[in-house]
């Protein structure tokens, strides 16, 4: 089934209630846990190749730096209008300094986020040129940040929520060593013992240690690696299977795995349904992910029915990739491309 035909025989939203759902971001409050990184990208173009190796010359026009990571979270919870609280760990460092100050600039707090003296800020350095990517350069360090450090953490996390600022929280796990299998038992329980919802943008390493979550938000590869299983992204009886099996070994009450141009597969207790993607001129897939969460989490905030998350979800993480870079969601965009497919003018 497409996109379109979805949406025909769908029927769980009306004008009325999308309104109110969007307005209701706008009250909530969303605790980010995770790895915190900055983006620089460099335009220019290619005219000729480097006589020094069969590598193009690109000529810089333009020069940027840009939250990511965690961080990337935290602007597209503020671009869908709700307040986004960061917990991490940035190293001491020029990069870190810029993480900060870009921050600031956009009017998040910093209060969560530590500095460490043994570890680099992580840096993924991005060149483009006619909007391809020609190479990405990654700085950082993938160990965990270490007792002391994730003590801070906790301590942080645990103000955070006893001070209710906290309507639902998001493990941004990039595999980057801030998040650790002792931090999420520990605020998985605090979260459990005070009602708040926890949602995961899992990796490799710490894929099974998700236990007793809201939801679990695994893109295909991710899942594959995790579970050490083969999964066809167009078998969708195998993805329903795989996804079960994760929920219920993990005890998770709900599953939303991204699958490219397949678009997005939820598994609950109440749905288990292909979410189709919407076709699409696709520039750029970097930050996606980090969108689909965003939505996904303010959704689990406002305990939606899996298969509206999903929708809303899958429709805002499609939009990102026709721009350039990591870039936040357009909420009013958003709203409107929601409302055009569902009375069938899109």
């Amino acid at each position: 089934m497409d996109f379109k035909n979805f949406m025909n025989f769908t029927n769980f939203m009306n004008f009325k209630n999308l309104k109110e759902i969007f307005d209701s971001f706008n009250t909530l409050k969303v605790l980010i846990i995770g790895d915190l990184m900055v983006d620089v990208y460099y335009w220019g173009d290619v005219s000729r190749i480097s006589p020094e190796a069969p590598v193009p010359i690109v000529a810089v026009s333009k020069k940027e730096s840009r939250m990511g990571g965690a961080a990337n979270v935290a602007i597209n919870i503020q671009a869908m209008g709700a307040t986004p609280i960061l917990c991490g760990v940035i190293g001491a460092d020029s990069n870190g300094e810029k993480l900060v100050r870009i921050l600031k600039e956009k009017k998040l707090p910093t209060e969560g986020i530590l500095l460490s003296e043994d570890r680099p800020t992580t840096t993924k350095t991005r060149i483009i040129s006619s909007n391809h990517h020609i190479v990405r350069i990654d700085d950082e360090t993938d160990e965990f940040i270490g007792e002391k450090l994730t003590k801070k953490l906790l301590e942080q996390i645990e103000k955070f929520i006893k001070a209710g600022k906290a309507d639902v929280i998001i493990f941004e796990d990039y595999d980057k060593g801030v998040i650790s299998p002792e931090l999420i038992k520990k605020v998985t329980a605090l979260a459990k013992k005070n009602k708040i919802p926890t949602v995961v943008d899992p990796k490799k390493r710490n894929f099974t240690d998700y236990n007793e979550v809201t939801l679990f938000k695994p893109n295909l590869k991710e899942l594959r690696e995790g579970l050490k299983v083969e999964v066809q992204a167009g078998d969708f009886k195998q993805v329903q299977a795989v996804t079960e099996q994760l929920r219920k070994s993990q005890k998770i009450a709900n599953v939303l795995v991204t699958l490219s141009e397949h678009g997005v597969f939820i598994n609950s207790d109440k749905e288990k349904k292909l979410v189709p993607a919407h076709i699409r001129k696709i520039s750029d897939v970097s930050g996606a992910g980090d969108t689909v969460v965003s939505i996904a989490a303010l959704c689990c905030a406002l305990n939606l029915p899996p298969v509206e998350m999903a929708f809303l979800s899958n429709l805002a993480g499609g939009q990102v990739c026709e721009k350039t870079g990591v870039v936040p969601v357009d909420k009013k965009q958003l709203l409107e491309e929601a409302m055009q497919f569902m009375n069938g003018t899109k």
